[in-house]
């Protein structure tokens, strides 16, 4: 079995006591609206991108999309069952199985809206009672669900970053 190795490092692996589940479903709420808008651009800009070789702005929407549904599956074990290990998965593997360079976002931003809306619903209702529970990740170890539940909200930031930079560079 060969490793699955995630795209970027994994950031945010320990836990930052700034980070509260108010601050945490805030993030959630406010990233999820600038990530939904970005659903809704003209479908010439979504094959723009943020620099050459990158993504285009169609498959990090497909991404962000995926993660979203990741996520849920990944909360929802850690707090259901003992033990979890939690497997990093292959975007780059992804991104070339499912052709998201072409492939239209057809019933993505719906799919996006209800996993964000779920995820934050797991925030609420069982981040105070689980947020120190222990999970393994594949590539980085031992982790706390409170660890899991802040990269969850910051995972779009960046990327969020990356679509404003390619569109500002069609722009120019």
């Amino acid at each position: 079995m060969t490793a699955i190795l995630e795209k970027e490092p994994v950031k945010n692996i320990t836990e930052n006591p700034g980070i509260t589940k108010s601050s945490i479903l805030s993030l959630l709420n406010s990233t999820k609206l600038e990530t939904l808008a970005f659903f809704d651009v003209p479908e010439e800009e979504l094959a723009m991108s943020y620099g050459n070789g990158k993504w285009s702005i169609r498959q990090i929407l497909h991404h962000l999309t995926d993660s979203e549904l990741i996520f849920q599956e990944r909360l929802k074990r850690i707090i259901a069952e003992p033990k979890q290990v939690i497997w990093a998965y292959n975007q780059d593997e992804w991104n070339d199985a499912f052709d998201y360079k072409n492939e239209p976002l057809k019933n993505k931003k719906q799919l996006y809206k209800i996993c964000r809306e779920l995820n934050c619903e797991l925030v609420e209702k069982y981040y105070d009672r689980f947020c120190e529970k222990e999970f393994v990740h594949s590539i980085t170890g031992v982790w706390t669900l409170k660890v899991e539940f802040e990269r969850v909200a910051t995972h779009n930031q960046s990327h969020i970053k990356q679509i404003e930079t390619a569109l500002a560079k069609g722009k120019s």
